[in-house]
């Protein structure tokens, strides 16, 4: 039985010392200290030429290496301690008794500069603490980019949801901002009036009333002032704005349309059917009808004469209209007119049905020319007299 090297046979236990005492027994009498000498001597370990101790491997060939030394690189060569431990090792086991079963020679130093020489790891020797401390950097570096490669990986749907919206809303500022720059800018200042629908009203005067709003940008122009300017044009019962870019407002009105005349302290008011002065004379105005309502002047509710008396006006035809010389309304459902020239009274009723109304005063007049009064507050049972 071999021993492990550098066993010592002074620090075994009981139990070993007895398992050499059993060896020894058994190899019989005749076995010598020599024997045991040899036995606990240190095991030489052969390598043949070109092979590696550890691995039985062949050792790669270095004669590639580029080396101004015939010894090959200094990471080749045998370290100075370990060729005297290899010559001290040599020496011992050729010391052994002459009769010794395991003297003979030995290959101690051979094999000693064959492992020394044998490459350890990539580099052919052992790495310094900056190689390692490169290599650890480059494998972080290599798994944080693949962690990198399976986040995206992973994460791929919701960031191109990310990317979409972040589009949208880029697009959108872009879109605000640009609006907005385009038309706070001097290059969308207010500079040219136009005024539409006029015919009583002077358009040269509505121009020069709004002449305060010329050289502000056209989102900032204040409507409030333009409504307050318009409001001294009494002629005015309407109006609109349009804003023409890039400098350029549309002003539409809608005059009021006479369709009567009342008569107020003594002089005679030209009237719209809401009771709107238009102008004023001391004569009565030739071509419309003086109205006659109950109330007071200022009566233009819905439930006045003046309101029944306007709605009937306004339903008859032109050529029907300018024949109407005064009208009166005593309720609202009491409304009679007498004609020009005949002097016809024409009994109306309420302002209820007033177009079909009209329709059948029209068909009496040509049919009955000479008749004194036209009763049509029954527009299906109307009668003359």
């Amino acid at each position: 039985m071999k021993r492990p090297q550098g066993f010592d046979r002074s620090q075994a236990g009981p139990q070993t010392r007895s398992a050499d005492s059993a060896v020894s027994t058994r190899a019989g009498s005749d076995r010598t200290p020599a024997d045991d000498d040899a036995i606990t001597a240190p095991i030489p370990i052969a390598v043949e030429s070109g092979k590696s101790a550890r691995s039985g491997a062949a050792s790669p060939d270095r004669s590639d290496i580029p080396s101004g030394d015939a010894a090959g690189p200094w990471w080749t060569r045998p370290r100075a301690e370990d060729t005297e431990r290899a010559t001290a090792g040599s020496a011992t086991a050729g010391s052994a008794t002459p009769g010794s079963a395991t003297a003979g020679p030995t290959t101690a130093g051979p094999a000693t500069e064959a492992q020394r020489t044998e490459p350890v790891g990539p580099f052919g020797r052992l790495p310094s603490n900056r190689e390692i401390d490169r290599a650890l950097r480059a494998a972080r570096k290599e798994r944080a980019r693949v962690e990198r490669g399976e986040v995206r990986r992973f994460t791929k749907r919701s960031r191109r949801r990310r990317m979409i919206w972040l589009g949208a809303l880029g697009t959108l500022v872009l879109l605000v901002v640009a609006v907005a720059v385009t038309a706070f800018s001097p290059l969308m200042a207010l500079r040219t009036i136009d005024v539409t629908g006029t015919s009583r009203i002077d358009a040269a005067a509505v121009k020069k009333a709004l002449d305060g709003q010329l050289g502000r940008p056209l989102p900032l122009v204040d409507q409030s002032s333009i409504r307050t300017d318009l409001a001294a044009f009494p002629l005015i019962r309407s109006y609109s704005v349009e804003s023409h870019p890039p400098n350029t407002i549309v002003v539409r009105i809608v005059e009021r349309q006479p369709i009567g005349v009342v008569s107020v302290g003594g002089k005679f008011a030209v009237v719209d059917a809401a009771k709107v002065t238009i102008q004023t004379s001391d004569q009565r105005p030739d071509g419309f009808p003086l109205i006659k309502a109950s109330g007071s002047a200022e009566d233009a509710d819905a439930t006045s004469g003046f309101a029944a008396a306007a709605s009937v006006l306004s339903a008859l035809p032109p050529a029907l209209l300018a024949q109407v010389d005064t009208i009166t309304a005593a309720t609202r459902d009491d409304v009679s007119f007498t004609l020009r020239g005949s002097g016809a009274t024409v009994g109306w009723g309420s302002a209820d049905d007033s177009d079909l109304k009209a329709a059948a005063l029209a068909a009496l007049l040509k049919s009955v020319p000479g008749a004194g009064r036209y009763d049509v507050s029954s527009p299906h049972s109307v009668t003359t007299g």
